[in-house]
């Protein structure tokens, strides 16, 4: 029979696919000793049967739960839904990959109308007893039965201020009783039925509300982000109730080994006396900073002190620790390897190889290269910063700097993100986990309540967003979307700047500089590139963007476009006139103006580049992308050019293309316009003799685009070859140059044997592979992916992760084609896959020798590229 449940004590951290990573840390810590309250796990299979079995739990894993809720009780001493002694369970998510708050938890479970007396009169506190079940029945009924909890929240504000009184803790136990009675009367009210009695049917449905909350809309989108796949389901676990909320000698908190954001070996973190854990990181109080527990209660202090470096130790990592107090007890309810900042992850990276409790190679598999993408953003302006007065401070809760305009949804922000707006402040009472997706689009995160590890400070943390919270001096109303500061008013779409490093908001938009790469970053990315197999170059098109590639540790351009240089102002003009020209006379004239220009454009990258390769992508959009659209710029263009405008609109008439993705581009420009190809060669060829020396010899890779068939690239091949080689000779020199192609088409991908007999490399293209493959428009498919995503079709964007199966196929198919052809053919990939680490591993798997990226990824493939090697080795 298969084993589907497991008590704390039959696992262990090494089980961390089938427990999830809370259960297999739960079982752990329980097997070293540590105070961990009773419980069991229902393991990540029977969320995959529970789906598949039509979103019921089956008989014979219900016997399992039931088993293991018997021994649990029995060890505990403690029956759910007995007054007399009642067992009380908490009901959380767990997957394997940590996804903080983007899944289900229910508390208190076990209570009723009845219990609720024993367990006051066990305890003699009334007040907790009616608290501990007003909260069950808020989220039991938001969690599992899905009545909004903002309905309860109102409820009790309204009680509050009848009472006169502003926080929970001020009520009394006959006032909790009145809050319980509301509550019971909202859920008969919204459901037709008093809320459930029965312990073990509530049991039951938290379970399977827990399973369901696997599939909700922040959990698709969160896995999306962060590339988890969605079929390893998430674990449930069951696990014994303690108290924060039993009286002041009881509290909860939430702790870090080292300081997520800066990674300095210091604990840190915050504390609640009185509380349950969601009032910590909801910020309905604000806690207390955990050095403080000392003066509350030493003894606990202490104890909690030795038990987080154990598990540091233990982990061999900075960990994120959930513990509780009850009545003047520790208990741990959870250590997980915490999430952190960018640059906290360096430091704690290079830091524990300095401790010799990692590797290298270990270390370099505890940093996500996606976050690195923080690090390689502007910061403020030091300078300016002097000058700039802030108007509000918070919590520094995520380093970095963010200026933007304001949002106070996160669906105006991802509306807003949607229609093109590119720099958002998403302002927030707080942040909730159906934030996510506005949170994701947003540069910085502001919000009025919360501490440094609410749901706003982990998350932005995680993403690597620049988030300031608990800004008690911003009054926000979230429903006429405005935010007062004293007496300044800010409403949606004006401009404010945030520092997540000191907490500082200003009230304007801030300059920012580029980022250095130095420090623990230098020396952590040298460790990445003694083990990387694969070269990492950049996709640049001026000396700018390749001067600050080779900043990041470009080790080359893998592609530069060439078209990108003819839409600059001081040559536009010349290239419209080449292509209204109507003789090879009038376009050769044409060229002439151009080339030289083409030529000074190629000379700059050349001594950028220092000698390092640079492949050169011949033109490939249509020509009709250089011509106006509008009727009084094309007016302009007429009167410039001395056409009529008739004239004019006919020509660009007749360039129209239906498709012209698949229309005249590419190679097939060089076909019917070869003059392009020679004017292009001889700017290459010319620019590389101008700047090739002896100590730096520039090899230059001429790639042609947009082929499909031998023919074709043996035809612009010739062109090329003629050209330069002419060039050369009148030279003297032996300047050394290649010719290559894209492979973007799945034709050319099936055929790469017959191209590789011609082809000195391979450039995958797989922007445009991956449209030929899949039949879609890269620049129109945001229009209906959410409906792909939303039911099932597709987990991720096929454009931002490579897809394996499919273009994956025709890449392996086109270099053991090519290799076999041409053994030793230079390999690598131009597409904006190239900087995405699942696809740069694919890359690694598929015997490519280089990917080529953005600038600013160019250390994320680098470090991508390391952990390929040693995930496979």
């Amino acid at each position: 029979m298969t084993k589907y449940v497991y008590l704390f004590t039959e696992g262990n951290a090494g089980m961390k696919n089938l427990l999830g990573g809370k259960g297999a840390n739960l079982s752990e810590m329980t097997n070293i000793g540590l105070p961990v309250p009773r419980g069991f796990t229902i393991s990540t299979d029977v969320c995959t049967r529970y789906y598949k079995d039509g979103k019921v739990i089956a008989e014979d894993i219900q016997e399992q739960i039931d088993a293991a809720l018997a021994t649990t009780e029995e060890i505990v001493g403690k029956k759910l839904g007995d007054a007399k002694n009642p067992f009380l369970v908490s009901v959380r998510s767990g997957a394997k990959v940590s996804m903080p708050g983007m899944m289900d938890t229910v508390l208190n479970l076990g209570l009723n109308d009845v219990v609720v007396e024993g367990l006051a009169k066990l305890t003699g506190n009334a007040k907790f007893a009616y608290d501990s079940y007003r909260r069950f029945v808020m989220m039991f009924s938001d969690v599992v039965i899905g009545v909004d909890k903002a309905k309860f929240e109102r409820k009790m504000d309204a009680i509050k201020k009848e009472k006169g009184v502003e926080f929970d803790t001020e009520l009394s136990a006959e006032d909790m009783k009145e809050v319980l009675d509301a509550f019971k009367k909202l859920y008969k009210d919204e459901m037709g039925t008093d809320f459930p009695q029965d312990p073990k049917v509530q049991l039951k449905e938290a379970i399977q509300a827990v399973f369901r909350s696997w599939d909700n809309e922040r959990a698709i989108i969160y896995r999306r982000i962060n590339d988890i796949p969605g079929d390893i389901g998430t674990a449930v676990n069951v696990q014994e109730m303690v108290y924060g909320n039993m009286g002041e000698d009881s509290g909860t908190g939430v702790a870090f080994t080292r300081n997520p954001s800066t990674g300095e070996k210091i604990l840190m973190g915050e504390f609640l006396m009185n509380a349950q854990g969601e009032d910590v990181v909801a910020g309905v109080r604000t806690p207390q900073e955990i050095s403080q527990l000392k003066d509350t209660n030493k003894d606990i202090y202490d104890q909690f002190i030795t038990i987080a470096e154990n598990l540091e130790d233990h982990y061999h990592d900075m960990q994120d620790i959930e513990f509780t107090i009850e009545k003047g007890k520790l208990f741990i309810l959870q250590t997980r390897n915490g999430k952190r900042t960018a640059t906290a992850a360096l430091k704690i990276a290079v830091d524990l190889v300095a401790e010799g409790m990692l590797t290298k190679e270990e270390a370099l598999m505890k940093v996500d290269p996606k976050q690195l993408d923080a690090l390689l953003h502007p910061t403020f302006d030091t300078e300016m910063l002097k000058e700039a007065a802030s108007i509000a401070g918070g919590l520094p809760a995520s380093p970095g700097a963010a200026t933007g305009k304001v949002y106070f949804t996160a669906e105006d922000a991802a509306a807003a993100h949607a229609n093109g707006e590119e720099s958002i402040i998403l302002v927030r009472l707080e942040t909730s986990p159906e934030d996510i997706e506005g949170m994701h689009v947003s540069q910085g995160i502001l919000t009025a309540r919360g501490g440094m590890t609410s749901h706003a400070a982990v998350v932005a943390r995680g993403m690597g967003t620049c988030c300031v919270s608990g800004c008690n001096e911003i009054k926000i109303n979230e429903e006429e979307k405005f935010f007062m500061i004293g007496d300044r008013r800010f409403t949606e779409g004006d401009w404010v700047s945030l520092d997540g490093s000191t907490g500082k908001i200003y009230g304007s938009k801030l300059p920012t500089i580029d980022p250095e790469v130095t420090g623990d970053f230098a020396e952590f990315m040298a460790w990445a590139d003694d083990v990387r197999t694969m070269k990492v170059r950049t996709n640049a098109d001026s000396p700018t963007d390749s001067a600050t590639a080779i900043k990041f540790g470009a080790e080359g351009i893998g592609l530069c476009r060439t078209e990108h240089m003819f839409f600059e102002t001081d040559r536009i003009r010349a290239f419209r006139q080449m292509i209204l020209s109507e003789t090879l006379e009038q376009r050769e004239e044409a060229l002439k103006n151009i080339e030289p220009l083409q030529k000074s454009d190629f000379e700059a990258i050349f001594k950028v580049m220092k000698g390092l390769p640079v492949t050169i992508r011949f033109l490939d959009p249509p020509l009709h992308e250089f011509l106006p659209k509008e009727k009084d710029d094309i007016i302009e263009l007429a009167e410039d050019m001395g056409i009529p405008v008739a004239q004019l609109e006919a020509k660009i008439d007749d360039l129209h293309e239906l498709n012209p993705m698949l229309g005249h581009r590419g190679c097939r420009l060089a076909v019917a316009y070869p003059e392009i190809a020679v004017m292009q060669t001889k700017a290459v060829i010319d620019a590389a003799l101008a700047v090739s020396t002896e100590d730096d010899p520039v090899v230059p890779e001429i790639m042609i685009p947009l082929v499909g068939d031998v023919e074709e690239f043996k035809y612009v091949k010739k062109l090329v070859v003629e050209t330069a080689d002419a060039i050369i000779a009148k030279s003297g020199t032996d300047l050394k140059y290649m010719v290559g192609t894209m492979i973007e088409i799945p034709r050319a991908a099936l055929t790469a044997d017959e191209i590789a007999k011609e082809a000195e490399f391979f450039s995958f293209g797989t922007n445009d592979l991956t449209q030929m493959t899949y039949g879609l428009s890269r620049d129109d498919a945001g229009k209906f992916l959410d409906d792909y995503y939303s039911k099932k079709i597709f987990e991720s964007d096929p454009f931002a992760k490579l897809d394996r199966k499919g273009v994956g196929t025709l890449i392996k198919t086109a270099v053991k084609l090519g290799s076999e052809a041409r053994p030793g053919i230079k390999l690598g990939i131009c597409g904006e896959h190239g900087g995405e680490p699942s696809s740069i591993e694919f890359c690694y798997l598929a015997g490519l020798q280089y990917v080529s990226c953005s600038p600013y990824r160019v250390p994320i493939a680098r470090l991508a590229a390391a952990q390929a090697v040693i995930t496979n080795s």
